[in-house]
């Protein structure tokens, strides 16, 4: 029997939270090595692990994954979260992408100047609430079903979910004028394996803080400025 999945990465959220998400969603248990060192970083390179040369990594049903939209499709269509055909998975596609866009945003705010966060923090909420939130409120309510695509749980259900509550955190009440995704938000929240996952303990992580940014830069050697969007 194959073992545990084990992903590669930080202690924190960054490219790697998705994969969790999505692992945690499937019900599918999972470990997890954290890069503390740059000394664990370049072993990962000198060992062959990193095929681009940099995280995330997963090793998962003997493979050594990078890339974390090929990482997150194998694991969507392992686990019957990518739709019953080539249609709905182009919609999942589809609605995966733009959530991707809008936590594009957020992605690096941690790393930001104070000056360039106050920036992004309005771009972020103009964006959400002008183009994608709209968006994703026109197709809950077009065809009145529990879930984006095919009347399914999906990958695209999960990161719809996350990136509404990466934005919350940013304004609470963001989505006092969208009424079918605050339901949304509530069914899918209610999903046990979600449900889990939302609860204190799990292997979600927090809101980046400066000891996450300070561990990134060290490892990666990031001493450049970061630039808003």
């Amino acid at each position: 029997m194959a073992g545990k999945p084990k992903l590669y990465y930080f202690d924190g959220r960054g490219k790697m939270e998705s994969i969790r998400w999505l692992l945690a969603a499937a019900g599918v248990e999972f470990e997890e090595e954290f890069l503390e060192t740059r000394e664990q970083y370049e072993k990962l390179l000198q060992g062959g692990s990193l095929l681009f040369q940099q995280v995330p990594l997963v090793e998962i049903d003997g493979m050594k994954m990078v890339q974390t939209r090929a990482i997150l499709s194998y694991i969507a269509g392992k686990y019957n979260l990518y739709g019953k055909d080539l249609k709905e998975r182009a919609l999942i596609d589809m609605y995966v992408e733009g959530a991707d866009d809008l936590m594009g945003f957020i992605l690096m705010f941690p790393f930001l100047s104070a000056e360039d966060k106050e920036k992004q923090h309005a771009v972020i909420i103009q964006k959400a609430t002008s183009r994608y939130f709209p968006a994703y409120e026109k197709v809950l309510k077009d065809h009145g079903q529990d879930f984006l695509v095919g009347n399914n749980f999906s990958w695209a259900d999960v990161r719809l979910l996350e990136a509404i509550l990466m934005v919350e955190e940013k304004k609470s009440d963001v989505l006092s004028g969208f009424p079918q995704l605050q339901a949304f938000k509530a069914r899918i929240s209610s999903i046990p394996t979600i449900k889990k996952f939302l609860e204190p303990g799990s292997q979600r992580k927090p809101v980046p803080d400066d000891k996450y940014v300070e561990t990134v830069r060290r490892v990666l050697r990031m001493y450049y400025n970061v630039k808003a969007n």
